[in-house]
């Protein structure tokens, strides 16, 4: 069943309803009253109880049975074909004559909205360096901070939420050959702060026996700074960034080109 958000009625209801009227004898405005809904909604499940029995107290769609205005089903296809090949919304309706309106819905329905859906998803590249500290990544995940006790979710009270308590920020440094991990959360997230963990987590990578050589960030602010590159050319650590907006290349293959890196001298 798929019965709409302000439905009064469901099937079972509905038998019940049936119940009340046929086996009880109950009028139907004395049933209506009872279950809370009108003596014409009454009227109507009775009617398509006579007419299909149980079946007729299911839900049905609310599409009309004829849509004389609707767009015919090869223009439809005339719009998706063009859509394939890559022209845009005003494209489509200059070619078709189509409104730009609707055009756009056929093309939201179909998934094929946007032009970046077009093309099928890049399958996962997993990847793994040869050498322990090859490759490190850092990246930084902000948390909210949890303060007295559980929020609304656990006790279903909104009146008891806390405001402005602040944000976590949990660095993370991982080897990319043997995946061991330094982690540690922090106040902030500005270039003392990142520069702070970078210093650590070479140290400590170091005195596991791992030397670092590379790393890869994003293109965050504190991984620009001038701070944060002093410490890598100290440490002779070249810096490689992702490409902007594609988060997924963290977990595939990033060379580490002219354009995208900085190599101490």
């Amino acid at each position: 069943m798929n019965a709409h958000s302000r439905a009064k009625t469901t099937p079972l209801s509905r038998e019940a309803l049936i119940g009340r009227v046929q086996a009880e004898g109950r009028s139907r405005r004395v049933a209506a009253k009872a279950f809370s809904l009108s003596v014409r909604t009454v009227a109507k499940w009775l009617r398509r109880f006579r007419e299909e029995g149980l079946a007729g107290l299911t839900e049905r769609s609310s599409r009309p049975r004829s849509s004389p205005r609707r767009t015919p089903e090869a223009l439809r296809r005339r719009i998706l074909e063009l859509r394939l090949k890559r022209l845009t919304g005003r494209e489509i309706c200059e070619t078709t004559g189509v409104p730009r309106a609707t055009v756009s819905r056929i093309l939201r329905k179909e998934g094929m909205g946007r032009l970046r859906c077009l093309q099928p998803p890049e399958p996962p590249n997993r990847y793994e360096h040869e050498h322990p500290g090859d490759l490190l990544h850092i990246d930084i995940k902000k948390l909210a901070r949890i303060v007295g006790g559980p929020g609304h979710r656990i006790h279903g009270d909104r009146s008891r939420q806390k405001r402005r308590v602040g944000y976590e920020h949990v660095y993370v440094c991982i080897d990319d050959h043997s995946r061991l991990s330094y982690v540690e959360p922090l106040k902030a997230e500005d270039k003392e702060t990142a520069t702070g963990f970078l210093e650590r987590a070479i140290a400590w990578y170091r005195a596991s026996g791992i030397q670092p050589r590379r790393l890869l960030t994003d293109n965050g602010k504190v991984f620009k700074s001038n701070l944060f590159k002093e410490v890598l050319d100290r440490a002779k650590v070249r810096h490689g960034f992702t490409r902007s907006y594609r988060p997924h290349q963290r977990q595939g293959r990033a060379p580490l080109s002219e354009e995208n890196h900085r190599c101490p001298e």
